[in-house]
């Protein structure tokens, strides 16, 4: 928080603070900077701090060791060293400008400056472009704080000159409105969807950074309805889903506005909560039905096969945003049975968590419950005469817990026999047959036609 003559009511850390004072002890002027700042102005509880300061990256090693404070010179071209105070990572930058940028990505030169001011102006929006101290208090030259009350994002200086020199900027913009619950002030927001098309200029694993923190702040629904420009340039396959007609008495919507619903009803149905797979598959799940469509002889849309489709497209999607491979797996598994019926019973049920296993070793039982939310979302989001089903969807989560309660098997491990005893009955040596034969013993529990018993399993092996 900050009281009304200017003060950060949070105090900085002792080990920034250590930082800070050794520096300034030696002559050389240093702010806090970036995200510490901007939290602690809202009420948040900051994190990471990072300093900046007159001093150049070999001052601040020479001072900083003679401090008895551990350096590693991380990004020295830039000016930046790395601080680890009491096993605290604390960033260190010279004051800095920036060059053109020519490819979108990188400043083509630095120039390092003695002006703090200078170096605020470089940022890129004014409420990263703040600086704070604890004894000089805030140096806001470019109303960060009215911005931050006004709950809007605005870039410093002219807007076209800061996306212009880094296009993922477009990308940050938003994902700060999405994490904050801001809207973008109107010449910043034009001169982003201007600059979108840049976006094809940056690496892709610094806009799965991006893309991940937006998906993660549970508004991807506005992201999708309010910047769908430049969410179409950062997953180009998201650009044929809008103003796509679905032609289909089910949905009220065109395949972009349903998968903005879907995502809105997933955070609803979850109390805000819901896991990163979960929104990666309610942004992803009707990503092939552009590709899936065709008419019948009633001029009704159909998309046949879009849930294994959109799986593979899914996987490609996030491979190539370079995001984790467990989330990857998962999301895929999600979107692969979005519209795999499930049914009140234990055999619905095991075959379900069968699937999951099977695409997510040990994870099917959180993303079942995620796979209902996600059915009870995509319901919602059609016509209401449909909407009903999420009500339906009570039932089969009731029938969910009882199942696992009870300890059904869905897994090769939930099975009383075990490879050994596979080798042992049928005198074969180890290798893929041994989990052929269980992984059919399981389907057959699995699907009733088994009970899960060992004196019966080991008949059936000698069979």
């Amino acid at each position: 928080m900050i009281h009304a003559e200017g003060e950060i009511a949070y105090g900085l850390p002792g080990y920034s603070l250590r930082v800070l004072e050794a520096l300034e002890d030696a002559g050389h002027e240093t702010w806090v900077v970036g995200g510490w700042v901007r939290d602690a102005l809202r009420g948040a509880a900051p994190h990471d701090v990072d300093l900046t300061t007159s001093a150049r990256w070999q001052e601040v090693e020479g001072c900083l060791a003679s401090a008895g404070v551990e350096v590693h010179r991380t990004g020295i071209a830039h000016g930046t060293v790395t601080a680890v105070c009491e096993g605290h990572p604390i960033e260190v930058t010279t004051y800095r400008v920036e060059g053109d940028y020519s490819d979108h990505r990188h400043p083509d030169e630095v120039r390092f400056v003695r002006d703090v001011r200078e170096d605020l102006a470089r940022r890129d929006f004014t409420i990263n472009a703040m600086a704070y101290h604890p004894a000089r208090g805030l140096l806001d030259p470019f109303g960060g704080r009215a911005d931050l009350a006004g709950r809007v994002v605005r870039a410093v200086g002219e807007p076209s000159e800061r996306f212009g020199e880094d296009a993922l900027r477009v990308l940050r913009a938003v994902r700060f409105a999405c994490r904050l619950g801001f809207e973008v002030e109107g010449r910043t927001q034009r001169a982003l969807v201007a600059h979108a098309p840049e976006l094809a200029d940056i690496a892709s694993e610094r806009i799965g950074l991006e893309l991940a923190g937006i998906v993660r702040s549970g508004r991807a629904a506005w992201a999708l309805e309010h910047q769908t420009e430049v969410l179409c340039q950062a997953i180009p396959e998201l650009a044929p889903m809008a103003g796509f007609d679905q032609r289909s008495p089910y949905h009220a919507f065109d395949v972009l506005g349903h998968t903005a619903h879907v995502c809105r009803g997933v955070e609803e149905f979850t109390g805000g909560n819901a896991s990163d797979a979960l929104r990666w598959a309610a942004l992803l799940h009707d990503v092939a039905k552009p590709s899936c469509y065709s008419e019948d002889e009633g001029g009704r849309g159909h998309f046949f096969g879009h849930p294994k489709l959109g799986a593979q497209m899914a996987e490609s999607i996030m491979r190539r945003l370079a995001l984790p491979g467990e989330l990857v797996s998962a999301t895929r598994a999600l979107v692969r049975l979005h519209d795999h019926a499930v049914r009140p019973t234990s055999r619905s049920i095991r075959r379900t968590l069968l699937k999951l296993e099977r695409a997510c070793p040990d994870h099917a039982k959180p993303l079942a419950f995620d796979l209902l939310d996600l059915k009870r979302a995509d319901a919602v989001a059609k016509v209401p005469g449909v909407a009903g089903y999420a009500a339906e969807l009570d039932q089969v989560s009731a029938a969910l817990r009882r199942e696992i309660a009870s300890g059904s098997a869905y897994r090769l491990k939930d099975l009383p026999v075990s490879g050994a005893d596979v080798m042992r009955v049928t005198g074969i040596q180890p290798g893929p047959g041994v989990g052929l034969i269980l992984a059919e013993l399981l389907s057959a529990v699995v699907n009733d036609e088994l009970p899960n018993r060992r004196e019966v399993l080991l008949g059936q092996i000698r069979l």
